[in-house]
């Protein structure tokens, strides 16, 4: 069991740690790719290896979800209708994603995670929620198996990165499955919580995790994870400030993977 730091923080790189935390908590709950911003943070702030960094974040993710969900329940906005067809399909995904995310080596999960922030960005200008404004919930649409193999695929790649799946599985929900944004938010957090379950023991069974940083990271993300949902009906273009965020970090994050600034 990994409980060390790679790099010893000082004061700067602890403001970076806390301030990413209570952020990315926030941007996870009222829409997605936090993640973008953690895994950087644990690998150029912390140290960890990309591998391990992959794996420890998914401690913050599974905690601060968990808030998130116990928010919106309380809130009244978690449905419960056909959610199994979603749940099952996501986690039988993530455990085959994580699967393969443990057998690559460290340049290639760089330019896997590079890839997909190069991806993302071109998401992030494109604003996806334009697509999810007017939707109408269809029980029948979460049975489809068109609804099912797509929970699967997203669950693939939510056990094999994490980065980024929030932001797909909005489009999913919303598009395909035809819950509202609200209701999606909630869902998708549950969805995260079933893949990272089995992503989570697997990386921790091939000595992928750092429980420390991950705790720590879980305990910000958490108080983020409870701001978004208390300040989601009172805030509601902060999703907007929270998208040009993400893009100045991804872009920069992207070049940082392709070894732009050394």
């Amino acid at each position: 069991m990994n409980l060390a730091f790679e790099n010893p923080l000082d004061p700067m790189g602890w403001l970076i740690f806390v301030v990413a935390g209570i952020g990315t908590g926030v941007i996870n709950t009222l829409a997605g790719s936090g993640s973008l911003v953690t895994l950087p943070i644990f690998m150029y702030v912390c140290g960890l290896p990309a591998s391990v960094a992959n794996g420890t974040n998914r401690v913050g993710v599974f905690l601060q979800s968990l808030v998130g969900v116990a928010g919106f329940k309380k809130a009244g906005n978690l449905p419960t209708e056909g959610l199994v067809w979603i749940l099952v399909p996501s986690a039988l995904g993530a455990t085959l994603g994580s699967l393969i995310a443990v057998d690559l080596n460290e340049e290639i999960m760089h330019y896997a995670i590079g890839g997909l922030m190069v991806f993302m960005l071109g998401v992030l200008l494109l604003n996806p929620k334009r697509w999810i404004r007017e939707s109408t919930f269809d029980p029948a649409k979460v049975k489809h198996p068109l609804t099912i193999g797509l929970m699967f695929l997203i669950g693939i790649y939510g056990g094999f990165l994490q980065a980024g799946v929030g932001i797909m599985l909005l489009a999913g929900l919303v598009l395909r499955a035809g819950f509202n944004l609200a209701s999606a938010n909630a869902v998708k957090l549950l969805a995260v919580i079933a893949f990272c379950i089995p992503a989570l023991l697997t990386f921790w069974y091939n000595g992928q995790v750092n429980w420390l940083l991950g705790f720590l990271m879980a305990i910000f993300q958490s108080i983020g994870a409870v701001i978004g949902v208390r300040f989601v009906s009172r805030v509601p273009n902060a999703d907007q400030w929270i998208h040009r965020l993400l893009i100045v970090v991804v872009a920069a994050a992207a070049l940082k993977q392709f070894g732009v600034f050394g």
